[in-house]
């Protein structure tokens, strides 16, 4: 056995200095300026913590700390909503938000503009490198003498779950004197107390002075409270010198409500640059924080500023308090900036291996793009850590609510990215599916588990999904791969084996075991299947292929030969009955005897007919992904994938029709849902006439598993341009909801492009023939592959990896 090793030697990090630490930016993988700013929102925030977003133009914005969605909230208001500003004095003066202009379509409104902050001057210029965890917006002005880049941050490393669930938001504004002699800068953030119910008069800011860091602590009066918006906040910074504060504003009473608070702010910031306190019975609880540096002709200065947070009361889609993992580690905001701080040098270099392990590889740029920016997922509300330590997650997130509770299985299905990055995340998801939202009389599995998990685990939805519950059994033999962990198989195998055969239980999926899924199959598509069909065969298969594996692992003979059986079975129905010659199809049953309809017989509402179904090859694209092989003929396969290309793809939308939700629209590129070369029923599946980017994905890395992989780049590039910045925000895929987790099945595309796959029950590691330098993780453990004349050589960037063999070869 080999194992290579590898070690990220980082120099202790000198928590109290001079010149405070802060974050460079990163290595750009995508630049965006003009209208492709407008939508940009990079969240800075840790795994389940909530985040706050860096906007294109260097705003402050989607403010989601307390528990629930908040995109395009302005809490404080069009005027008083957190923000930074400048003021640089040399022979003149100079102030401004750090913000870029405001669009032609921000002005008109029947009151003015209703843009955030609107009455504030503004740089001429901005642009925004995009990156992840980090991102630079860069703020241009020729009228002034100086630059700014402002770089916001929050740890993302790959095997670190507790580094990369900090609540912290770092923003380092980089400032570059451009002009012939001194200037003197101030950079001050002003933030509205919004730790409880607004408005809250109760609510209390404190100046504080910790040693090797200090500023502002917002707090609730309404201590105790069980709100969701119940915590605690701080703005803080590490810088000793040329500090100066306030804890709150004039009054804002209802005698004096013409703005004056922030006329107040203003006029005192632009006067010296340093801040005097403002304390009256009815002043209003908005803190400021400013640092106040010289910088030489041509220097470039560094200002940091932390936004720190502990809001405990999280309670998900349960009625009572679930809690949040981050928050039993601090007191509160305060508690948490002294155990932060002194981790954000070493998590900030190990973060910056991590992008630059992607960013630097030969991947394809749309690739690199998709697979990282969809990572923002974790860090947005769609995604939260229970007190008890399990992951869990909506669908996605509207503006200001979840959609669709439930850790849902036949979503959470398609990403790719958690088991390869946070192994031990993936298994509490695991826990919940087998031992929360399974019955234990049957196998029954809630595909959408209620909370709290001890009261009502398998009360969620009274109704199995099939392509969610045996995509859970894939699932499984992915992390147990992934891991080598005997033990923990062993443990999770007596549920996986109860979990799999309820589909032959009686009145269920496929009750006589013939491989063939002829029962009611409640799906992804929101409605339930009658009749086999090529997106549950595939899963179905997969899951069997998949048991046959643990079975033989755990000893379970007869069982694994049970499982391979029916595989066999299902795989010569699949290819002799679904397969059209072009591409897989279904094979409509009725209802009430679950059998080919009779002639005559209604066709029943929102099935699949003979669609050419977009994720057609779900569960064989899974099988590929973790090397179980092909589930039905290689031939059939190959030509159903290009069939999906062939007749889903569209290059505009324009003359399209959908009555449904729009996702592409225009002159943009896109696969659709289904298209029906050979037929459409009268009332098809409800999304067939939809684009929703998580299918596309799916569809695209089988494409780039099979083939050349320029039909599944093509798909994946057109994702890309429709999340420009412009349109749509390139930091969230919406399917039903914001930061949608459908979407991180794009991970999938990384994987595939390098072909890597991981063993580490088998201690192998594969990789395709691609030539080319690629990126590959496992946990904590990651490097590169270099591949030349089909021959790979490792190069280790972090963690340890134990293989026996190392091989590249095709598909």
């Amino acid at each position: 056995m080999k194992r290579i090793l590898a070690f990220l030697l980082v120099p202790p990090a000198c928590f109290a200095q001079a010149d405070a630490w802060g974050v460079k930016p990163f290595p750009a993988v995508r630049e965006y300026d003009g209208a492709h700013l407008y939508r940009l929102a990079l969240p800075m925030g840790g795994i389940g913590t909530g985040s706050v977003s860096l906007g294109g133009r260097g705003e402050l914005r989607d403010w989601e700390l307390q528990n629930v969605p908040g995109k395009f909230t302005t809490p404080g208001g069009d005027r008083e909503s957190p923000f930074f500003a400048i003021r640089a004095k040399g022979s003149k003066t100079y102030s401004s938000i750090l913000e870029g202009r405001l669009y032609d379509w921000e002005i008109l409104h029947w009151g003015g503009s209703p843009a955030v902050h609107h009455g504030f001057p503004r740089f001429a210029e901005a642009s925004f490198s995009g990156s992840f965890p980090a991102g630079t917006a860069h703020l241009r002005d020729r009228d002034f003498p100086f630059e700014v880049d402002v770089t916001g941050f929050n740890p993302f490393v790959p095997g670190d779950a507790e580094g990369s669930g900090l609540p912290v938001a770092t923003l380092t504004y980089s400032v570059k004197n451009t002009g012939d002699g001194p200037l003197e800068v101030t950079i001050a953030g002003l933030m509205r107390n919004f730790t409880g119910h607004e408005p809250s008069s109760a609510n209390r800011n404190e100046y504080r002075d910790a040693g090797a860091y200090r500023g502002v602590f917002f707090a609730s009066g309404d201590a105790g409270s069980p709100r969701a918006d119940w915590g605690t906040m701080a703005l803080v910074t590490e810088e000793s010198e040329g500090i100066s504060f306030r804890t709150a504003s004039t009054t804002h009473s209802t005698t004096d409500n013409w703005w004056n608070a922030i006329l107040d702010w203003w006029d005192d910031f632009t006067d010296d640059g340093a801040f005097e306190e403002r304390s009256t019975p009815d002043a209003e609880p908005i803190g400021t924080l400013a640092v106040k540096k010289t910088l030489a002709p041509g220097e470039t200065r560094e200002f940091t500023f932390h936004i720190v947070w502990n809001f405990p009361n999280r309670y998900g889609w349960s009625q009572t308090v679930v809690g949040n993992w981050y928050s039993r580690l601090y007191v509160d905001a305060w508690d948490a900036a002294a155990k932060i701080l002194p981790q954000l040098p070493e998590l900030e270099r190990k973060s910056r291996l991590f992008t630059e392990t992607v960013a630097g590889s030969d991947l394809p740029d749309a690739i690199k793009e998709a697979a990282l920016f969809n990572l923002s997922v974790l860090k947005s509300q769609t995604v939260f850590r229970m007190a008890d330590g399990h992951l869990m997650g909506w669908e996605g997130c509207a503006d200001t609510w979840g959609t669709c509770e439930g850790n849902c299985t036949h979503v959470w299905n398609y990403e790719q990215a958690v088991a390869f990055l946070f192994p031990d995340l993936a298994r509490t998801m695991r826990d919940v599916e087998f031992n929360y939202a399974t019955r234990d009389g049957d196998g029954f599995m809630s595909f959408r588990v209620g909370l709290p998990l001890a009261e009502r685990g398998t009360q969620g939805i009274p109704f199995p999904a099939a392509d969610g519950q045996m995509g859970c059994v894939m699932k499984v033999y992915r992390d147990w791969q992934l891991s080598g962990d005997g033990e923990w198989l062993a443990k999770m195998w007596p549920r996986v084996k109860l979990v799999l055969s309820y589909a032959w239980r009686p009145g269920s999926w496929d009750e006589d075991a013939d491989g063939v899924m002829e029962g009611e199959q409640h799906n992804t598509m929101d409605v339930n299947y009658y009749g086999p069909n090529s997106q549950m065969q595939f899963w179905y298969m997969g899951a069997l292929r998949a048991a046959e594996e643990m079975a033989k692992a755990t000893g379970d003979v007869e069982f694994g030969e049970k499982c391979r059986t029916i595989r066999e079975k299902a795989r010569e129905f699949t290819d002799g009955t679904l397969f059209n010659g072009e591409y897989y199809e279904q094979a409509i049953y009725s209802p009430a005897t679950r059998r080919p309809l009779a002639e005559g017989e209604d066709v029943p509402d929102f099935q699949l007919g003979k669609a050419c179904l977009v994720d057609q090859l779900v569960g064989q694209q899974f099988a590929n992904l973790v090397g179980l092989g092909w589930l039905c003929s290689e031939k059939n396969v190959r030509k159903a994938s290009e069939s999906v290309m062939k007749y889903n793809w569209r290059d505009g939308f324009a003359h399209h029709f959908n009555n449904m939700r729009t996702f592409a629209a225009n002159d943009e590129r896109a696969l659709l849902m289904a298209s029906f070369p050979r037929g459409r029923p009268k009332v098809p599946f409800p999304y067939f006439s939809e684009v929703m980017t998580g299918f596309e994905y799916v569809a695209a890395v089988e494409m780039i598993l099979e083939g050349d992989g320029s039909d599944g780049l093509k798909v994946i590039e057109a994702i890309r341009e429709r999340h420009d910045g412009a349109k749509r925000n390139p930091y969230s895929e919406p399917e039903w909801g914001h930061n949608y987790a459908r979407s991180m099945a794009s991970w999938g595309a990384l994987n595939a492009w390098s072909g890597f796959w991981y063993s580490a029950v088998g201690r192998e590691m594969r990789f395709g023939v691609r030539e080319g330098r690629f990126p590959w993780f496992v946990g904590g453990a990651w490097g590169t592959v270099e591949i030349s004349g089909g021959v790979p050589k490792i190069g280790m960037v972090a963690g340890s990896v134990d293989v026996d063999k190392i091989e590249s070869r095709e598909l």
